[in-house]
C-alpha cells in the first residue's frame, strides 16, 4: 500500500542485518517534498521534489531492504567511505607505515573496500521531522585502514528545497578520510531511461585525466576545447560518445572536476536541469572536487523502484569529494586526519523549478 509520495512501504525496509535493526526514515518539508533513507549504508532511497507535473522522485533505488542488500549497484544513494573513489593498487603510506587495502575495482581499491560504509549498518536517529542523523564507528584496521574512525552524517530537508548533508569524523590514529554521498539522479524521474537530455554546468576549468583504470595521472588538465568542458551549459549526451581515451575507457563521464573555488569554502559546484520536469538541481560543497559519473556501467537488468529497469546512462552522480588517490599524491589537497582533529564537510543539493 502506498504510504507516501514515493510509493514506498516502511515494512519492506524492516529487517535485521549483522545483528542490527534496519528501517526506513522519512523527512518532509512544508513544500511537500520527501526524502527517504535507510540505515543500511545511510542510503538516500528516494527524494521527491516539486516538478511541473506535481512531484517527481529524482533518485534511483530499490523498493526493499533485500533488493538493496543484493543489488548489483552497491552504491545507490549510499555514503561511501572510509575513502570514497579509488586508491591506486590499494596501497598508501602514513608516516613511513604502509597500509594495504582490498582490491575491488580492477587493480585498485574503490569506495572503502569489500565492505565499505555503503554496506554497514549505521545507527539512525530522528532529530526532527526534517532531519535525521546516522552514526557509524569503524574499528581500527577495518578494510585495512588505520584508526578507529567515528563518522556522523546528518541529512536535513529544508523548507527552501534543499537536501543538506553534513559530515563529521574523528579518529584514534592518523588515517585518511574521503566521504561522499553516491546518489544516482535522474531529474526527469527515476525510471526515465536517459540523462542525455539533461543540461549540465560544472564550475570548473580543470579536471583530472585518468588512466584506463580510472586513476588520475596527477596534474589537472584544462577542460577548454575538450568534451570534458561543462564550464558553460551543455547537454550531457552532446559529446559523451566522442572517441577519446577518457570517454572510451570510462564508457562515458567518470571524472573528477577541480572546482573553481577556495579550498574549504562552501560554493556552487554544479547546476543540472531536465527539460521534461523543469527541475533544476544545484550542488554546493566545501570539498575541492566533484566526480561526474553518468551511470555508464548500469546493466538495465536489476529491478529498481516500481519495477523500473535502469540502463546505462539512466542517471548521473555528482559526488562531492577530495580527489582520487590523494594519499599517494602529495600535490593534491590532503585527506589525512589526525587524532584530536575533526573532519567536517557540507554538501547541499538545492532544487527549484525553471520559470
Amino acid at each position: 500500500m502506498q504510504q507516501n509520495k514515493a510509493g514506498l512501504s516502511h515494512e519492506a525496509f524492516r529487517g535485521v542485518v549483522d545483528g542490527k535493526a534496519v528501517q526506513l526514515y522519512t523527512l518532509i518539508n512544508k513544500a511537500g517534498a520527501e526524502a527517504h533513507f535507510i540505515n543500511q549504508g545511510a542510503k538516500l532511497v528516494s527524494l521527491v521534489v516539486p516538478s511541473r507535473t506535481g512531484y517527481t522522485d529524482v533518485v534511483l533505488g530499490h523498493d526493499s531492504l533485500d533488493e538493496y542488500i543484493h543489488s548489483e549497484e552497491a552504491y545507490f544513494g549510499a555514503i561511501c567511505g572510509r575513502y570514497a573513489n579509488r586508491i591506486a593498487r590499494g596501497h598508501f603510506t602514513i608516516d613511513g607505515t604502509s597500509y594495504e587495502l582490498p582490491i575491488n575495482n580492477g587493480p585498485n581499491s574503490l569506495h572503502g573496500g569489500l565492505k565499505g560504509f555503503n554496506a554497514v549498518i549505521w545507527d539512525g536517529e530522528e532529530l526532527a521531522p526534517n532531519k535525521v542523523a546516522f552514526t557509524y564507528t569503524s574499528p581500527d584496521g577495518e578494510e585495512g585502514y588505520p584508526g578507529e574512525l567515528t563518522v556522523r552524517v546528518v541529512y536535513t530537508l529544508t523548507d527552501e528545497g534543499e537536501l543538506c548533508i553534513e559530515y563529521e569524523a574523528t579518529t584514534t590514529r592518523p588515517t585518511v578520510v574521503n566521504l561522499t554521498n553516491h546518489a544516482y539522479f535522474n531529474l526527469s524521474g527515476e525510471g526515465d531511461p536517459s540523462v542525455h537530455d539533461h543540461t549540465l554546468e560544472i564550475f570548473a576549468k580543470e579536471y583530472l585525466p585518468t588512466d584506463e583504470t580510472a586513476i588520475p595521472y596527477g596534474a589537472p588538465a584544462a577542460v577548454a576545447g575538450t568534451p570534458m568542458d561543462f564550464s558553460t551549459p551543455h547537454l550531457i549526451g552532446e559529446r559523451i560518445d566522442t572517441d577519446t581515451d577518457q570517454l572510451r575507457w570510462a564508457r562515458g563521464y567518470d571524472h573528477t572536476y577541480i572546482l573553481d573555488k577556495e579550498l574549504g569554502k562552501l560554493a556552487i559546484a554544479s547546476r543540472c536541469s531536465s527539460p521534461k520536469t523543469g527541475i533544476v538541481m544545484e550542488v554546493y560543497t566545501d570539498q575541492p572536487g566533484v566526480q561526474l559519473y553518468t551511470g555508464n556501467w548500469m546493466s538495465g537488468n536489476l529491478r529498481g523502484k516500481h519495477d523500473h529497469r535502469y540502463p546505462a546512462r539512466a542517471a548521473l552522480c555528482l559526488e562531492t569529494q577530495h580527489y582520487p588517490d590523494s594519499p599517494n599524491k602529495p600535490e593534491y589537497p590532503s585527506t589525512r586526519l589526525n587524532p584530536g582533529e575533526t573532519f567536517r564537510s557540507t554538501t547541499i543539493f538545492r532544487f527549484t523549478l525553471k520559470a
